[in-house]
Order: structure tokens, then sequence, then C-alpha cells
């Protein structure tokens, strides 16, 4: 007697249904095209995770640029002289207040120009 295991296969096929819906055409009404739709998705999600902070880093770096240098000091010379004086923001942070407080981050300036020449002397 041949075993269908129909159970577990109309569960499987059911979970993926369910997830593809919202898909557009076939993509979520067969299973055989919304299963290869649901890979491509979530392959896409996953390495999309990672992309997005990476470009969530360049965002913020154009932004602390564009405040340095309208300030007089290039990005690579701000970082290196927040480092030197020990200021410990990271980018988003100093993007945040390069956009919404120009006075605070003309301070920030002011100490990473006087790190760079602390480090100098």
């Amino acid at each position: 007697m041949r075993v269908t295991n129909a159970v577990a296969s109309r569960k499987r096929r059911k979970r993926v249904l369910q997830a593809t819906k919202g898909f557009r055409l076939r993509r979520s009404k067969l299973y055989r095209y919304a299963a290869d739709a649901l890979d491509h998705g979530r392959v896409y999600a996953y390495r999309d995770r990672r992309n997005k902070k990476r470009e969530f880093r360049r965002l913020w770096q154009i932004r602390i640029n564009a405040a340095a240098r309208a300030a007089g000091i290039t990005y690579s010379r701000f970082i290196e002289g927040l480092k030197v004086a020990k200021v410990d923001l990271n980018r988003k942070a100093l993007a945040d207040i390069a956009a919404t407080d120009s006075v605070a981050f003309a301070e920030l300036v002011k100490l990473a120009q006087n790190g760079l020449k602390a480090k100098a002397a």
C-alpha cells in the first residue's frame, strides 16, 4: 500500500502559501512557484540585513563629512582628532548631532582640533 504522507505535505504547502501571501500572480497561488519565490525572498532578506548596516554607516559618514567640512576640517582628521581626545561617540550619534545641533557639533570640532594639536606636539 502506498503511503502519501498527506497531512505533513499539506501542512508544508499551506505554510509556504501563507508566507507568500501578498506576492503577485502565481507566486502566491501555486506551491511550486511560491516555494521558489519564498526561497529567493529569504535569501535577499538575509543579505540585505547586512547591507543595511553598511549603507547606514556610509550615510552617517557622508553627513559627518559634510558638517565637518563646513566647520573647516575633513572627515578623517575629525575622526582622528576625536579618537586622540578620547571622545567615544559612534558615527550614528555624530551624524545625528551634525544634522540637528550645530552648536554641539562645533564643540566636537574644537575638541578634535585640540586633540590633533596635542598629538602633533
